[in-house]
Formats: structure tokens, sequence, C-alpha cells
């Protein structure tokens, strides 16, 4: 993001939703860096994504450390059989 997500984590969880459908990337993402686009912005989303999970107030609705590793894993080894 380029500065600390306190402010992103506040607004989170005060949200009544744990739905993160209409969170805007943009407003993650480092905007020094120019915006990622193609295989590269579907990576993106998909690591915010599973970065949000983490972040659900209840313990119980959050992954698992071995699910989030896992998943991380296979998109790697995806990305790596392409190349």
């Amino acid at each position: 993001m380029g500065r600390h997500p306190a402010e992103l984590l506040t607004t989170l969880s005060s949200s009544l939703s744990s739905d993160y459908e209409d969170l805007v990337l943009k407003g993650v993402i480092d905007q020094r860096l120019p915006p990622p686009s193609g295989e590269m912005a579907v990576g993106v989303v998909f690591v915010v994504s599973v970065a949000l999970a983490c972040t659900q107030a209840a313990p119980e609705t959050r992954p698992t450390m071995r699910f989030v590793a896992q998943e991380l894993s296979a998109r790697t080894q995806a990305c790596l059989s392409e190349v």
C-alpha cells in the first residue's frame, strides 16, 4: 500500500458486512506503482482477497495459515509452469 494499513483495517472492521467485493482495489495498492494489468492484476486481486480474509474479526472466519500457504503455493506453481 505504501502506507500503514491501519485506516483500511479500521474501516473494514467497523463495516457491518464481511463482503469485500465493493472494496476498490485502487485504494489498497501502492499508488506510486503502475497499476497492474492482465494476469498480474488477477494475481494482485487474489493476494489482496487472501490478505483481507486474514483480517476477519472473528477467528473462526479467518483462513488457516495452512490454507493460505497452500493457496499461495498453488498459485505460484501455476505461474511458474507457464514460464
